[in-house]
């Protein structure tokens, strides 16, 4: 017997549910359907995603709405346009039984003028961005003063994303005594100030701990320097040849160069994130649910929404500002109780904030080292043999083997095992014998020894002038957390930060010059182009035991911060990262192809034309209340 059917749902709804193939139902979903059909009341449930909430409020909603009522009854708001048509499809295949229910999808990048039509030849259920939402009550495209239902579905990240005010007017426009169910895999201040001002006392439900991690991903994480987190993100896939996963960095240029680089080193990669156009984001998508791509590069925001099966690992190339966002990364793997890993590339410096995750998710982080080459070899050669082992034989080629059996004349079986692995082997293993392993040495080799801070061994530094500093809320520190994450470089890679009030001094080494001198001079500040010039200043001045100049502040002290280990160098970046004619099909067994793995890469990298911040802003950062000492740029709301 199917236990759905032990919920209270109608014969229409189980009979889709047969067709969909759903057996059991969740936790969320035996919880919420019982409760949501048994009375009309407004609802808080607590759960992770990939924890199948789309079906805990659309199996009672369908059953609920008046399919012969054509005015709209409900409103679904959700963070991203995928999750909006995500959410859409699936509501529609729960109620293909229920005839003349019509559910629409609103979202930005769209036809507004379309969308407006097809609400007008009837939509019982809209399904809705928050921006696009909002866009369509202001020009009164929409009525939606006397709908029974409102659900949030990924509140938290819809008000993480700056959509608070858009929510507010939003629920606003709608009736007192609707039923609003709010679905959040977190509960931050912001969601329980909506529950608190637009519910009347709802009933929650919790799946697992409140705002814990989901028990079927493990979390691990790798301790490199900051130079090495590239590297050791490839050493990574190669340790697991069958990887497909979604990589997270935290802002659109991270994103288009880490997918770049990947891309060029032979792997099948691709881009996710908010430059690109809805066509290409589809095609992204596409060719990650069809496993042309193996690794998915992509920024929080535009990952939203993502739905696709048997992801087996996610991971952070850059931790989040925000310790809950942690927790929607990690929620893309683990789904439907098969087991993922979460993978976390961090700094000395950052150690702190795996703490800081392990409270909030209520599980603990397993340390591991980056594998050494010759790990990696010997797991690729048993890949190898596998791979062949398991290989089905095409009988056409039987025609031709007399003449590979000519070829072949005269070879011993091991011979020819050793020849046929060497084929694709000897480049991938001549590759790691002239690279340097890299787990052993991070937190241990500093160019520089702890008593003597970076400040005092300015021999051959670059001083630079910009025109940025107290007056734009800079302080020493703050412009340092600024430079740091706009150019992508270490935190003892920018020092002797000196603001004064219309203009700022600091240091890099000359191998950055090119990297500050492109970039800085490309962004712009509220509005203000930045501009960066090489300063005549040598910075001298008295300095204190802290390593302070008398002429202003400088950072104290040779500290690693995070950041990748790639720079800015490339002109331009292109589409969406993924590239047909290297990539058409996926990298099988993390092998490199002909093209490049003759030579490692460069670590160097490029530049890429995305701008620096996931919503575009380039305002000043603030401090991140979470984890104290990482800038928190202004979210901009998105569509």
């Amino acid at each position: 017997m199917n236990k759905f059917e032990q919920l209270g749902l109608n014969e229409s709804l189980l009979k889709a549910i047969l067709d969909l193939g759903f057996e059991n139902p969740s936790e969320v979903q035996e919880k919420a359907i019982p409760l949501l059909l048994e009375k009309d009341t407004d609802m808080v449930a607590l759960a992770q995603t990939g924890t199948g909430k789309t079906a805990a409020f659309g199996f009672p909603l369908i059953q609920k709405i008046d399919a012969d009522n054509r005015n709209t009854q409900a409103l679904v708001l959700s963070p991203t346009r995928e999750l909006c048509l995500q959410i859409t499809n699936e509501l529609k295949n729960y109620s293909k039984y229920e005839k003349g229910i019509n559910v629409v999808a609103v979202y930005g990048g769209a036809s507004i003028t379309e969308q407006a039509r097809e609400i007008k030849r009837g939509a019982q259920i809209i399904v809705a961005t928050p921006g696009r939402m909002q866009d369509m009550i202001n020009r009164g495209l929409v009525n939606i003063k006397n709908i029974d239902y409102c659900i949030l579905d990924e509140a938290d990240e819809m008000l993480n994303m700056g959509f608070y005010e858009d929510i507010v007017s939003i629920l606003s426009d709608t009736p007192d005594q609707k039923n609003t169910w709010l679905f959040s895999a977190t509960m931050p201040q912001e969601v329980a100030r909506i529950a608190k001002q637009f519910m009347s006392e709802p009933v929650e439900i919790t799946v697992g701990a409140k705002n814990s991690g989901s028990a079927t991903v493990s979390h691990e994480f790798y301790l490199v320097n900051a130079r090495d987190r590239y590297e050791a993100l490839k050493r990574l896939a190669d340790a697991n040849p069958d990887i497909f996963s979604v990589v997270f960095c935290r802002t659109k240029r991270d994103t288009q160069a880490v997918a770049e680089k990947l891309i060029e080193d032979g792997y099948s990669a691709a881009a996710l994130h908010g430059d690109l156009s809805q066509a290409q984001r589809d095609g992204v998508m596409k060719s990650f649910r069809g496993r042309q791509i193996q690794m998915l590069v992509a920024t929080d925001v535009a990952a939203r929404g993502i739905d696709v099966d048997n992801i087996t690992h996610v991971v952070n190339y850059q931790l989040p500002d925000e310790i809950e966002t942690y927790n929607h990364r990690s929620g893309r793997t683990g789904r439907a109780g098969k087991l993922g890993t979460s993978i976390v590339i961090v700094t000395k410096s950052e150690l702190r904030k795996i703490s800081s995750i392990e409270r909030i998710i209520k599980q603990k982080f397993e340390e591991k080292s980056i594998p050494s080459g010759i790990e990696i070899c010997e797991i690729q050669l048993l890949h190898l043999a596998n791979k062949i082992k398991d290989t089905e034989v095409d009988h056409e080629i039987d025609n031709y083997l007399p003449a590979i059996n000519n070829v072949l004349e005269g070879l011993s079986k091991e011979e020819l095992i050793k020849k046929m692995v060497s084929v694709e082997f000897n480049r991938f293993i001549a590759y790691y014998k002239k690279n340097r392993d890299i787990s052993s040495q991070a937190g241990e080799r500093r160019e520089r020894s702890d008593s003597e801070p970076r400040e005092f061994n300015n021999n051959g530094a670059v001083r630079y002038f910009v025109n940025i500093g107290s007056r734009d809320n800079f302080d020493w520190m703050t412009l340092k957390d600024y430079l740091k994450e706009t150019l992508d470089l270490g935190r003892d890679d920018v020092f002797k930060v000196d603001v004064k009030e219309g203009f700022s001094f600091f240091n890099t080494d000359p191998e950055h010059t090119e990297k500050v001198m492109e970039v800085l001079n490309n962004v712009q500040l509220e509005g203000r182009r930045i501009n960066v010039e090489i300063s005549k200043n040598d910075g001298g001045g008295r300095r204190d035991h802290n390593g302070r100049s008398g002429g202003g502040r400088s950072s104290g002290g040779p500290r690693r911060e995070g950041g990748g280990s790639f720079g800015p160098r490339r002109e331009g970046s292109g589409g969406g990262g993924f590239r047909s004619d290297r990539n058409s099909a996926p990298r099988e067994g993390g092998f490199r192809s002909d093209r490049n793995s003759s030579a490692p890469k460069r670590e160097g990298g490029f530049r890429s034309s995305a701008p620096r911040s996931e919503g575009g802003s380039d305002r000043a950062p603030r401090r991140s209340e979470s984890f104290g000492d990482s800038p928190r740029p202004r979210r901009p709301r998105r569509d």
